[in-house]
């Protein structure tokens, strides 16, 4: 029995819940994990993940389909990616396992609160690794927190399925080139506060960042990744070692090509050849595909396929995603993990 909520006009928003995982780190080892009830985590204030960003977090949710049963997207590829990012960051990694377990414990933990088929809204779940204890030098902790929490959400960008206007950042970059950019670390989304918030004051949705190196080829769309339908039948996504790689895109590659019989294309996206695309979106976990109407570059501003239509490409990718995510499409062998 789901709780009484206003569930089809949630925004993408924390709210508190009554169940979350926590499992410590300590002499070279986790230690089994629980969930708890409380929504504070309690570390000294000398933790590295405080001062010197050592720490790393994932994003991924909780589906319920028609006949009310929960389950989760993938969840094996984001604990993977996590782990990529703890080796960046010298943290120990979380056992796929054990991530996954952890994921599905507070789901079904908080399954009263994972909102109705039919609604279009979702359980999202914050996976965090930090590293805490008594260090006050450069260097990695030697303890460390793994937590999950979830909240009921709704979309990422208001309006849903709907395009909307982006601004090419030439000011700004998101990540160095040998950087961070491929590793889900906090830093790299402090960095886009300021030319995000710059972006939404002047009416555009989020900023289109440059590669850091050359300022000519799109990288990522805020906090989601970027994807370009050509005129002849190809689906394009940038490449480059300072792109976070996205689960949605890699998934979106995968059912173009499968289910629409699109050509996959992984590589370079010059901004200045945007005219080889009908339709343009950006994808993640939270905005799932956000089309893009236009892109302002300077005194430029490209139209995609319209400022007010959905593509009709970008909406069919749009339905076989959430279709198999809400259960009403069959998955790819694999992409599913239902919760008990």
């Amino acid at each position: 029995m789901t709780v009484d909520l206003d569930w089809e006009n949630l925004g993408f928003e924390y709210s508190e819940l009554p169940f979350r995982y926590i499992s410590y780190y300590k002499d070279g080892q986790w230690d089994q994990g629980q969930l708890t009830q409380d929504a504070t985590l309690h570390i000294s204030e000398s933790s590295p993940a405080l001062h010197y960003g050592q720490q790393a977090f994932e994003g991924l949710k909780a589906y319920r389909t028609k006949d009310g049963t929960v389950q989760l997207f993938r969840p094996d590829k984001n604990a993977e990616r996590l782990q990529k990012t703890a080796n960046r960051l010298l943290m120990p990694q979380v056992p796929t396992d054990k991530f996954v377990e952890a994921c599905k414990t507070v789901v079904k933990a908080n399954k009263d609160y994972v909102p109705p088929y039919g609604t279009g809204a979702t359980l999202y779940l914050r996976p965090l690794l930090i590293g805490v204890g008594e260090v006050i030098g450069v260097q990695p902790a030697k303890e460390y927190i793994f937590t999950v929490f979830a909240m009921p959400v709704g979309n990422y960008f208001k309006g849903g399925l709907a395009p909307t206007n982006f601004v090419v950042s030439r000011d700004y970059d998101r990540a160095a080139p040998y950087g961070t950019g491929a590793a889900k670390v906090g830093g790299n989304y402090a960095a886009s506060l300021l030319p995000g918030g710059q972006a939404h004051d002047n009416g555009f949705s989020d900023v289109i960042y440059l590669d850091p190196a050359t300022h000519t080829k799109i990288e990522e769309v805020g906090s989601a990744n970027f994807f370009g339908i050509t005129k002849d039948g190809e689906f394009v996504t940038p490449l480059s070692p300072s792109i976070l790689p996205s689960i949605t895109k890699y998934s979106l590659l995968q059912l173009a090509e499968e289910r629409l019989g699109l050509k996959p294309v992984e590589g370079d996206v010059p901004i200045d050849e945007l005219n080889r695309f009908a339709e343009a979106g950006a994808c993640g976990t939270a905005a799932v595909i956000s089309p893009i109407g236009g892109i302002q570059d300077g005194d430029n501003f490209h139209i995609f396929y319209s400022e007010t239509e959905v593509g009709p490409v970008t909406r069919q990718l749009y339905d076989l995603l959430t279709g198999i995510q809400f259960g009403d499409v069959e998955a790819p062998e694999g992409w599913i993990v239902k919760v008990d």
